[in-house]
Order: structure tokens, then sequence, then C-alpha cells
């Protein structure tokens, strides 16, 4: 029964490194159709968003039927309350990426990105991209050094959105308000989406220490 339950625990957190790949798929295909001007691409991730509401769903049962029938405590219920929280984020980050794509296909044919912000929308999905991948490595590994390097890796997505800000404020910005407003909703999607990551990370220092970062 033991090994039993012990492979019901691994199968959620298996499922959340899983539940990590759906979330970067569906954040590359929408900076795809921002960058591309590709409607087919956005309504793709748009459509493709029940995928990872089924996958929270299914993890969400996992876990309450494994609270209801072996009332875990310690290190288990710890995991489990983890990982109630990590889907949430992970969830949320689909949802995001959703928001993206609706950008893109509200400015279809037009493609939503101004010239002159193409890197710094490349440069801010590379590094939410990034981040994804350590959070689902932090999860397997339960890396709590690696959990906290994350903080760093958000810093550089905070000072890409200000040299965005710099750009929209900047006497030399022409492309007018609509733009300058679409991309400063881009701006904090991707930004929230690496607030998601690290959020799991911290959610993986808490699994492993028994206490919140702020407390280590």
């Amino acid at each position: 029964m033991r090994d039993q339950y012990q492979q019901q625990l691994d199968s959620i957190l298996t499922e959340l490194v899983e539940m990590t790949g759906f979330v970067r798929a569906a954040l590359s295909q929408a900076t795809e159709a921002l960058l591309e001007a590709d409607l087919t691409t956005a309504e793709t991730v748009i459509t493709g968003d029940l995928a990872i509401d089924d996958a929270r769903e299914r993890i969400e049962d996992e876990s309450f039927e494994i609270l209801a029938r072996q009332a875990p405590v310690a290190g288990d219920l710890r995991m489990l309350v983890a990982s109630l929280r990590m889907v949430a984020d992970l969830e949320r980050m689909g949802d995001l990426a959703v928001h993206i794509a609706k950008v893109a296909r509200l400015r279809y044919p037009t493609r939503a990105v101004p010239e002159v912000l193409v890197p710094t929308i490349q440069f801010m999905a590379e590094t939410a991209d990034q981040m994804i991948a350590s959070a689902a490595e932090i999860v397997a590994t339960r890396d709590v050094n690696a959990a906290r390097e994350l903080e760093s890796a958000d810093d550089d997505m905070d000072k890409l959105r200000t040299s965005m800000f710099r750009i929209l404020l900047g006497d030399d910005w022409s492309d007018g308000v609509e733009p300058a407003v679409d991309m400063a909703l881009l701006g904090r999607y991707y930004e929230r989406i690496g607030d998601h990551a690290v959020s799991m990370g911290r959610r993986i220092v808490f699994l492993v220490t028994g206490h919140h970062p702020a407390h280590v």
C-alpha cells in the first residue's frame, strides 16, 4: 500500500512537469502568432488552452483524492499543498499565453508588435520560456538553490519591461497610442508568466525546507 501511495505522489509531480511542457508550447506559439501575424497559430493557442485546463483539473482531482483517502502529514502534506498551488500557477501561465495570442488575433492582419520592439518581445519570450523550463527542472529535482536562482532571471525580465517603457515613453515613439497600449499589456503578460515561474520555485523551497523563502 505504501508503494502505491508513493507512486501516486510521484505521479502528481510528473504530471506537473508534463504540464509545464503544454505551457511552454502555448507561449512559443503565442509569441510566433504575435511576431508573424499568424491567425491560425493564434487560434491554436486559444482553443488549445482546454488541454491545460484539463491537466489542472486532473492533478487537482488526484491531489484531493490523496488528501481524502490518505490524510497525509508533514512532507507529504506540504507536497500536495505546494502541487495544488503550482498547478494554479501553470494554468495562469497558460491563460496569459492565450492573452498574448488574442492580441495577435485582434491586430491581424497587421503585426501587433512595432519593429522597434520586436527584439524586446523576443527577449521577453525567451526569458519566460527559460524560466518555465527551470521551474519544471526544479519540480523534478527539488533543487532549492536552483529555485532561488529564478529570482535573478525575474530581475532580467523586470529590466526588459523597464526598457520597453523607456521606448514607449520616449520622444522617438511614433507608432501611436493603440500599439503603445498593446505593448504595455504584452509586457505585463510576459512579466507575469515569469512571476508565476518564480512562485513555483518558492513552492519548492517550501516543500523541501518547510519554510517559506522569506523565512529561509
